[in-house]
């Protein structure tokens, strides 16, 4: 692998490092600075001509604008060096909440940043778990949105205990939460939540069976943090359930979002690590696991030229 060359910039190099351990190979060295004006600067501290790179950046907070500029500016530093081929592995998408106008004169920002990306030079994007599909299509490259589910099924199986039940906490993530359900061969529930007029509180319906079950309560991200608490607590005090753990794959956590998971009826939530935890952000009940193996594998297929397909199975 003497052509392959992962770099990455400052939004998550932990995560970077060990993709690399995972592949043995070494992190390409980069410089990614900022001006005293604000600027930033970035500079491949290699030589990448005909190499295949990958660049490793999520589009994350706490400064999702700086991350994207960086991703970009990386991109374009090696397409100006000739690299032979630059995939950006985006573990988390930022802007993806934003995928279609929702009211007049509103922009579809997840297609710009996709045109961003393309036209700095990536030339593939590889990340796990869009917020929503239909994004793939704001790309004219191969995109490579690889599930959570290898990963989150073992811990979850290691949590398992009596009869669990398998809960999406909305309607949109039935499909998710039904993938899982069926792989662990558990029944399925839904936390149905509406407002039954303007300025007042939602109600919540539970839909399914958690009586004196433990419930596993699945989202793609978790920002706030108000959904999914306000749907642990509605699984406890209106369905009854024994306990609840939630799982995600993206901890967004921004605002209050650590207190009401602190303050929360939520025995344990986690997360992969595909945001880095916050200096000063700390909670006992949340728990991160590694997704380096499978952007590792995912390299490897890539770099290979074999198929990824097994890598969705």
């Amino acid at each position: 692998m003497n052509d392959l060359k992962i770099v990455t910039g400052t939004s998550n190099p932990e995560l970077a490092k060990a993709i690399c351990d995972h592949l043995g190979c070494q992190l390409t060295q980069t410089l990614a600075t900022t001006f005293s004006d604000g600027e930033l600067r970035v500079e491949i501290g290699a030589n990448v001509r005909g190499d295949d790179v990958f660049v490793v950046q999520p589009t994350c907070p706490p400064d999702v604008n700086r991350n994207l500029i960086q991703l970009c500016l990386m991109c374009d530093a090696l397409k100006r060096a000739s690299a032979g081929r630059i995939t950006a592995v985006v573990p988390y998408y930022g802007y993806a909440r934003q995928d279609r106008k929702v009211s007049p004169r509103a922009p579809i920002s997840a297609k710009l940043v996709a045109d961003c990306i393309t036209v700095a030079g990536a030339q593939r994007l590889v990340t796990i778990d869009l917020h929503a599909g239909q994004i793939q299509g704001f790309f004219n490259c191969p995109v490579d949105n690889l599930f959570a589910t290898p990963v989150m099924l073992d811990p979850l199986r290691e949590a398992m205990e009596g009869d669990p039940v398998i809960v999406s906490p909305d309607a949109g993530g039935v499909e998710r939460a039904r993938s899982y359900a069926k792989r662990l061969s558990a029944p399925l529930a839904i936390v149905d939540k509406r407002r039954q007029k303007a300025n007042s509180s939602e109600v919540m319906n539970i839909i399914g069976e958690v009586e004196g079950k433990h419930v596993i309560l699945l989202d793609d991200m978790v920002d706030t943090g108000g959904s999914m608490c306000h749907a642990a607590k509605a699984l406890v005090e209106i369905g009854h359930a024994k306990d609840v753990t939630a799982c995600a794959s993206h901890g967004v956590l921004s605002g209050p979002a650590i207190q009401r998971i602190t303050d929360s009826v939520l025995d344990e939530v986690v997360f992969l690590n595909t945001i880095p935890p916050r200096h000063g952000q700390h909670c006992d009940k949340i728990k991160y696991i590694s997704v380096a193996h499978l952007f590792a594998e995912a390299i490897s297929h890539i770099y290979m030229e074999t198929s990824v397909s097994p890598l969705f199975l």
